[in-house]
């Protein structure tokens, strides 16, 4: 590999002609180690990027050894190679580094909130600010200024320095990696920023498009920061326009009415609940004096609409009303069971119980007055029913 790899000399470079030196596993994972590559080994906060080593699939790119391996879908054999660049996610991620310079670089030189850290995720990203909280107006405040430096089209360049002209540069930069050696790669920002980073980027913020703030949370005395640039922000745009196409449907109310009318609906949902809770309740009850009150002293019924926590309301009721008595219940979906016994039965619950769960091929526990699991099969229900009878 020559001095620089190809994903520091050209971010925009998709494809490339090289050589496959060495090859091996690490953990059952196949990997290639190349004479030169396009592909970003994971680092920085940023994500490694993914394509193809010939026909197959590049999984992951991370640096081992002073290596950068290559792991991949099946091993490879030394020699030639080309590889392809999967360039909607390299550009993808170029946006998001890109944003989170111009984010950083202007929530420290103008508002005072030095950044800690950064993530590149899957769906969002985030920075971690130096500062306890941030409210709806400074978030607006930092969106505005990012909008404007997008809108100004500043140039972004990526070059190398030695340590002697890096001490002399105003970098902002939280340090450089313990124990580096060699050429300082710095990304700038004209007129904006001039930072320490291995990343890939953008050539003109022009080229972000747009960044959209999400929101925050604290994190360790500080805030976090979520964000989304270029196509992810068009993107989650699209998503929350169908989404609200659906609920305006679904609700028949315009957008500026959907909370409103969604907040009616939750309330009666809630109202609709209680009032199903307390029937229920009503004829468990009711469920419970009535068997109580019969002279069978084995109770024995499916109640094949009724869950689990039914059964046991209804059990809960029944022991006191009939301490002599047994109660024996199925029903629910998924299965369920409960075997109930009143102090003055004489039964050793645990035992029934458990030779009741066998029967039904299924699990449960519990302790006086009330057995109850899950059931896989009512085959053998009459032969439960004898053993609670017995």
């Amino acid at each position: 590999m020559s001095v620089l790899p190809a994903y520091a000399l050209d971010a925009y470079r998709t494809s490339l002609e090289t050589r496959i030196l060495r090859t091996g596993q690490e953990n059952g994972r196949p990997y290639a180690v190349l004479d030169d590559t396009l592909f970003y080994p994971e680092g920085g906060g940023q994500p490694a990027d993914r394509g193809f080593l010939g026909e197959v699939a590049v999984l992951d790119v991370q640096r081992r050894e002073g290596q950068i391996r290559h792991y991949l879908a099946q091993p490879v054999e030394p020699g030639p190679t080309p590889l392809r660049l999967d360039w909607g996610r390299r550009f993808d991620h170029m946006q998001q580094h890109t944003g989170q310079h111009l984010l950083t670089a202007l929530a420290d030189a103008r508002f005072g909130w030095p950044t800690t850290a950064f993530h590149l995720g899957e769906s969002r990203c985030d920075v971690e600010l130096a500062v306890p909280s941030l409210s709806a107006a400074e978030l607006e405040a930092l969106e505005e200024a990012i909008a404007a430096e997008i809108r100004a089209a500043h140039p972004i360049q990526a070059r190398h320095v030695d340590a002697e002209a890096y001490a002399a540069l105003p970098v902002r930069s939280r340090g450089l990696p313990e124990g580096h050696e060699g050429p300082i790669r710095l990304v700038e920002i004209q007129g904006l920023d001039l930072n320490t980073c291995g990343g890939t980027h953008l050539r003109s913020t022009a080229e972000l498009e747009v960044v959209k703030l999400l929101g925050t949370e604290p994190l360790r005395g500080g805030t976090r920061l979520f964000f989304v640039a270029g196509r992810r922000a068009r993107a989650r745009m699209e998503a929350h326009e169908r989404r609200n196409a659906t609920l305006r449907t679904r609700l028949g109310a315009p957008d500026e009415e959907l909370v409103p009318v969604l907040e009616v609906r939750l309330e009666q949902l809630r109202q609709a609940e209680r009032q199903t809770r307390a029937l229920e309740e009503a004829l468990a009850q009711a469920y419970a004096q009535a068997w109580a009150a019969h002279p069978d002293p084995v109770q024995d019924h499916h109640l094949p609409d009724r869950s689990a926590a039914f059964l046991g309301v209804v059990a809960r009721a029944f022991v006191p009303l009939a301490p002599q008595k047994r109660l024996f219940l199925t029903g629910g979906d998924p299965l369920a069971f409960l075997v109930a016994t009143g102090p003055d039965s004489g039964v050793d619950l645990p035992n029934l119980g458990s030779a009741v769960a066998q029967l039904l091929e299924g699990k449960g526990g519990g302790k006086a007055p009330i057995y109850q699991g899950k059931a896989a099969s009512l085959a053998r229900r009459e032969e439960a029913a004898r053993a609670v009878r017995a």
